[in-house]
């Protein structure tokens, strides 16, 4: 089986996150075709059409060319306020403005992990709606929304919760099946 690159995106800003170090997990629990690199969401200038209008910034150049380098993606989100974090979305509408937009067609699949109860649903469905219209291919289940965050992970940012590590490998290897049909 040929080696499959996925590039995990952690919506998450913040040096000790639970969706960055959720990412750590996917590419430690992760089928051994798969490599996943990840990318903590890179601070971006406030989309503006006009800033646009002077050229899209080299970064955000770059950043497209790592989407469309990659066979798929894996995001894992936070959720502020019942919905997906501003940095994220910021990156996501910058690099939708490319040239041969590099998320159309793109499989991918979501995760998040949060210290509250609900464990990043709203934000992973927000990030859903948005995918539709970038034509982004989002797996549909296995979903993984890791609530009580500060239980799950120790001091290290190491993810010890058995269920959880159980459910990040089994989204792991349907995002290799995925990839995998998608690239025929």
């Amino acid at each position: 089986m040929a080696q499959l690159c996925i590039l995990g995106i952690s919506g998450s800003l913040r040096k000790d996150s639970y969706n960055t170090a959720a990412l750590r997990a996917a590419r430690e629990l992760a089928p051994p075709e798969l490599e996943l690199e990840i990318l903590v969401t890179p601070a971006l200038p406030i989309y503006n059409a006009d800033v646009q209008a002077q050229g899209i910034p080299v970064e955000v150049q770059a950043l497209g060319e790592k989407i469309r380098a990659a066979d798929g993606l894996l995001f894992a989100t936070p959720e502020y306020n019942y919905s997906l974090p501003g940095g994220l979305k910021n990156m996501i509408d910058w690099v939708s403005r490319l040239p041969n937009q590099p998320f159309a067609g793109k499989p991918a699949a979501l995760m998040g992990a949060s210290p509250g109860a609900t464990g990043t649903a709203r934000a992973q469905y927000h990030l859903r709606q948005t995918g539709v219209f970038l034509d982004l291919r989002f797996l549909n289940k296995p979903e993984v929304m890791i609530a009580n965050a500060a239980e799950r992970f120790d001091a290290q940012g190491r993810l010890t919760h058995e269920p959880t590590r159980e459910a990040i490998g089994r989204l792991m290897v349907a995002l290799r099946d995925w990839v995998q049909l998608h690239r025929r």
